[in-house]
This record gives C-alpha cells, structure tokens and sequence, in this order.
C-alpha cells in the first residue's frame, strides 16, 4: 500500500469514527413518539380548524455507476392523499465515505427551505435508510431527523440482524396461515423491545419492507403514514426520489464526472 492509500484510509477512517461519535450525542435527544402538531388524515376525530398531514418528503442519494463517488441527493414532497409530487430538490455532491456525509447535505436543503418559509416544506420525513432498528440504535432517519428537528420515519429494504432479528424469518411469519391476512408484523427481538415493523403493499408480496421510527413519530404512526403512500413496494416519495436522482445523473454523467471537484 502506498502513502497515498494509507493516507485516504486514515482519513475514511477518522471520518467514521467522528460519525458514530456523533451519532452517540444525537442518540441523546431521539424522541420515539408522536411530537407534531398537524393530525394524521385517518385520525377518527379530527377538531375543526385541526392541522392534517399534506406534504411528505422522501429522500434518497444515488450513485454515479462510473464514479462511486460522485452522487445525487434527491428530496421530493408529495402532497396527500393524491400523491403528486409538488417539488423536489437536487444536490450534486463528491463523497469520501458513502453516506456519511451525503444524506447530511438534506440538513442544508430542508433549513434553506425552513428559512425561505417554503410552501412545501415537508411535515415527515421518510428516509432510505433505518431509524431505531439499527445495530447502534440510531440509523440515518434518526440522525437526520434529529439534525432537522423533523419527524422522520426509517424506511430499509434489507434487515439489520439486530437482537435475533432475521430477515428469513420474517418472510417465513408472513408465509403462516394466520398471517395471510397481515400486511403488518412487529419486529421484537430476543429481548422483547419492538424495533419496527415488516410492511407489505399487498397480501401478495413477498419481500417485507422494513420500517422504524426516525425521530418524533411513533411506530404506529410512521407505519399509517407508510400505509398511505404505499403504490408499489417502496413508499412513493423515496421511489420518487430514488428515480429522480437516478435520472439526473444519467442525464449529466459526463458533465458531473469533469465538473466535480477530484478528491484529495
């Protein structure tokens, strides 16, 4: 290994290790039930005048497949119950470690939208990533929930084998006959805390979602929001966002590969 390598692995390495640091303050101020003020649309009272949740955001970053690390950060809101998108932003970054950094460049675009008082500035978010079921408790939802002050809500594709957790598992209990009926099942692990919850769309389907809290929302609560934007297997504004950011660095590979500043 030459000193270069060695060099760009310490600082990747400095890098994750002030992120769980970090990660370990934030973890301190997670709050892991309902703290908003607008009411959820399936709520059976509803006080006249009461605020409704209208805008969900999704977020979600892709990578460039000739450059791993370049990236598009994607936010979208969707307005409900029609599920239109009504505005979406775009963030061209340059990445040493995947993620990390990325996902906390949605931090700047939200408080720029807080501070223009925009008119689409999402009530939840939902987030490509996990929330509280995460090996150290406070995955990407939680973290960028808790940088932004905004309800956030820990959407994952692949189970993290927290507590016993198993992803086979799971898909085995929505196999049993008394959860063919089940959209929903609650994830505890061995030592009986409810990390989140597998979500199916369908009764047919047959790989589960994963969903947990992100910060200032319950479990039952990010999961009626789940149901609601729910057409396909990902919740809609992540795959809104997922595609558009998809599509962006397709569109301007060339240009973003020359544009973009070369790492250190």
């Amino acid at each position: 290994m030459d000193g270069e390598d060695a060099s760009g692995e310490s600082s990747s390495s400095n890098q994750q290790a002030n992120w769980t640091e970090e990660q370990d303050q934030l973890k301190k101020k997670l709050i892991a039930h309902d703290d908003f003020p607008w009411k959820l649309p399936s709520s059976t009272s509803l006080p006249q005048g009461s605020e409704t949740l209208k805008y969900v955001g999704g977020v979600d970053i892709s990578f460039s497949k000739d450059d791993s690390s370049v990236a598009c950060a994607c936010l979208v809101v969707l307005e409900l119950p029609s599920l239109r998108v009504v505005h979406n932003e775009l963030s061209l970054l340059r990445l040493r470690v995947p993620y990390v950094p990325g996902f906390l460049a949605f931090r700047e675009i939200l408080q720029k939208m807080r501070d223009d008082e925009h008119p689409f500035y999402p009530q939840v978010l939902m987030v490509d990533g996990n929330g509280i079921l995460h090996p150290r408790g406070f995955g990407l939802a939680c973290h960028l929930g808790v940088l932004a002050h905004l309800p956030t809500i820990g959407v994952g594709k692949n189970l993290h084998h927290v507590d016993g957790l198993d992803h086979s598992e799971v898909r085995r209990s929505f196999q049993l006959k008394e959860n063919e009926g089940e959209r929903v099942i609650k994830l505890v692990g061995n030592s009986g805390f409810t990390w989140g919850v597998g979500f199916r769309p369908t009764l047919s389907s047959l790989k589960p979602i994963y969903v947990s809290v992100g910060h200032r929302i319950s479990l039952d609560s990010a999961v009626e929001v789940v149901k609601m934007t729910c057409k396909y297997r990902v919740p809609e504004p992540i795959r809104q966002a997922d595609m558009r950011s998809r599509a962006y660095l397709q569109k301007h590979q060339l240009r973003l590969l020359k544009d973009l500043e070369p790492l250190d």
